[in-house]
């Protein structure tokens, strides 16, 4: 003798697809953990603009609240730092020239191994062989990111 329930369905089929979902689950959550880093070209923005420049080329590992959890975190292998802070601890003064030479590319932090930040520098000078431009990015960018610092 079969058992059903109400509807006319067998235990087994009720199992299956019990079974579905949790597997359909089980993928969803492999691929969120399998999280990668794609390189495209960047889109050029306004050197006038470092909110603008932010968003574009920084917001996606530093976040868009600059606190270091933007979506492709997961992905990389140092954590990046948290923006808003970097006067506070630099003594309540901004480092804007170490800044300014992390962004163009001029200084790398050794203690983390390779550097998983873009050289922003080589970036804006491809976009328009035009180092006056470049410089400009990269000091509007720096300025942005002194803007945010917490208070």
């Amino acid at each position: 003798m079969r058992h059903s329930n109400s509807q006319g369905k067998s235990p087994a089929f009720l199992q299956g697809v019990l079974l579905a979902i949790v597997i359909a689950i089980g993928a969803v959550v492999l691929y969120a953990q399998k999280t990668e880093i794609v390189t495209v070209q960047p889109r050029p923005t306004s050197p006038a603009s470092g909110a603008e420049m932010f968003t574009a080329y920084c917001a996606v590992c530093h976040g868009k609240d600059a606190k270091g959890n933007g979506p492709a975190t997961p992905a990389l292998k140092v954590e990046p730092p948290n923006l808003t802070m970097l006067s506070k601890q630099n003594k309540g003064k901004f480092p804007e020239m170490s800044i300014y030479s992390m962004i163009n590319g001029d200084s790398t932090v050794t203690a983390h191994g390779t550097r998983e930040m873009p050289i922003w520098g080589q970036v804006f000078r491809d976009m328009g062989r035009d180092e006056a431009q470049a410089k400009l990015r990269v000091r509007n960018l720096t300025k942005y990111i002194e803007s945010l610092q917490a208070k």
